[in-house]
């Protein structure tokens, strides 16, 4: 899909939502050194957008990143919302942290130099459902009454 429309999006708790005016379906993968320690991942994928197309509906607390970056993130759940250099028109949100980040796709790495290049392509690797874990059932059955989906 790669019409223009607004989605929704937010972080694990509830805390912090935005609605965002999404032009097309590109994203990328960013593997540089300060995306890898802000969000504790190998990688994050990222969907870039302008600053204006993005309404926070309630703000995002900011942790300055670096000397030239700065993350919106939930101080609640700590979530990870995201990615702006200040002097720019354009900013980044995290694209599992939309209501449905299905229609996104990669369209390119950035940060290479500090890809970790045994997780780029995972294909082929035996996958496997929360349900097929046991445990994890029986845990989120006693939390909750059942696995979330």
């Amino acid at each position: 899909m790669s019409d223009s429309r607004t989605m929704t999006g937010g972080c694990a708790c509830g805390k912090v939502r935005f609605a965002a005016h999404i032009e097309n379906d590109e994203a990328y993968l960013c593997h540089c050194r300060m995306c890898q320690r802000a969000t504790g991942s190998i990688s994050i994928a990222f969907k870039n957008l302008r600053k204006s197309a993005v309404e926070w509906q309630t703000a995002p607390d900011w942790f300055e990143s670096s000397p030239i970056a700065r993350r919106p993130y939930c101080a609640a759940c700590g979530t990870s919302l995201g990615f702006e250099y200040p002097d720019s028109e354009n900013m980044d949100l995290t694209v599992a942290a939309f209501d449905d980040p299905s229609p996104f796709r990669p369209t390119m790495h950035f940060g290479i130099e500090a890809a970790h290049r045994g997780w780029i392509n995972t294909e082929g690797l035996p996958e496997y459902k929360v349900t097929d874990n046991p445990k994890t059932v029986e845990r989120w059955e006693k939390a909750v009454g059942k696995v979330p989906e």
